[in-house]
């Protein structure tokens, strides 16, 4: 199938993307051929693609066919839409890669090149409430550092981020500027706090308004909800934080290890999670 380009949007040339002699569903070759096109880099982030009545006669398909085949990579974050304007091209996912290394999202998308910017919407001394007492292991009510961040790479907003330290243990953390530098760093390097391991655990939830709103996404869209615990050296909790990264920019890859005990080997998932997030390619 010929392709032809302009630098919005692009176009079908001719009908040979459907074999009619294949068992395969016409939805699924059609599916089959934009995934092609988008991973092979041919069709690229921010490309309209064609309108759904212009598949449906270029290619001989039904609607449905046509229809079937967009909302599935809609689903997979390959497409996205926009009310009014038609099918694009969406940019590559955000991947949270679940590895060995504990590092944060700062770290993270410095190692990697990127650009990240964290909007701090709130910075403030407020009572553990039960669950995050529960997580901090202290008791319900003592003070702790609330931050609340909305993470960004390269101008998009990725993650919505909340996190809770112990008062006690860093109270100058109050008067620090995050908005541009690593908050596991800053423990580490001027604290002497030193991050050993952590617990991270993932589900998915939909988009309050509020979050929606900061997100850029549509109301209940689904967002991945990431709940950590970090741990000092003498293993006290530092940190407590749950994120929520957007659903149609995001996607986990979680690594496993062969471990040996007296001549077996057993695989079992890593529990110091994770690095955090990286560009699917």
């Amino acid at each position: 199938m010929t392709i032809m380009r302009t630098s919005e949007h692009v176009q079908l040339d001719d009908t040979r993307v459907i074999d009619r002699d294949s068992p395969l569903p016409y939805y699924y070759q059609l599916k089959e051929f934009l995934v092609e096109q988008i991973e092979s880099g041919n069709w690229k982030p921010g490309q309209q693609l064609p309108s759904e009545p212009e598949f449906c006669q270029r290619l001989g398909v039904s609607r449905t066919v046509v229809r079937h085949a967009l909302q599935e990579l809609v689903y997979e974050g390959l497409l996205y839409r926009q009310q009014g304007k038609g099918t694009f091209v969406a940019e590559p996912k955000i991947s949270e890669s679940l590895v060995q290394n504990l590092s944060g999202f700062y770290e993270d998308m410095e190692d990697r090149g990127l650009t990240p910017v964290s909007q701090v919407l709130e910075q403030s001394l407020t009572p553990a409430n039960k669950k995050v007492a529960e997580y901090l292991e202290v008791p319900v009510g003592t003070p702790v550092i609330k931050i609340e961040r909305l993470r960004s790479v390269n101008g998009e907003p990725i993650v919505l981020v909340t996190t809770y330290l112990p008062y006690e243990t860093c109270p100058a953390l109050m008067e620090e500027d995050l908005s541009r530098q690593s908050l596991y760093a800053l423990l580490e390097g001027k604290y002497g706090l030193e991050i050993a391991r952590g617990r991270r655990t993932l589900e998915v939830v939909p988009a309050s308004e509020y979050e929606a709103r900061l997100l850029g996404v549509e109301e209940n869209a689904p967002l991945v909800l990431l709940n950590s615990v970090s741990y000092l050296k003498d293993g006290r909790p530092i940190e407590y934080f749950h994120a929520l990264h957007r659903g149609d920019r995001s996607k986990f890859e979680v690594e496993l290890v062969r471990v040996r005990k007296r001549g077996s080997v057993s695989v079992r998932e890593l529990t110091a999670l994770p690095r955090s997030n990286t560009l699917r390619e």
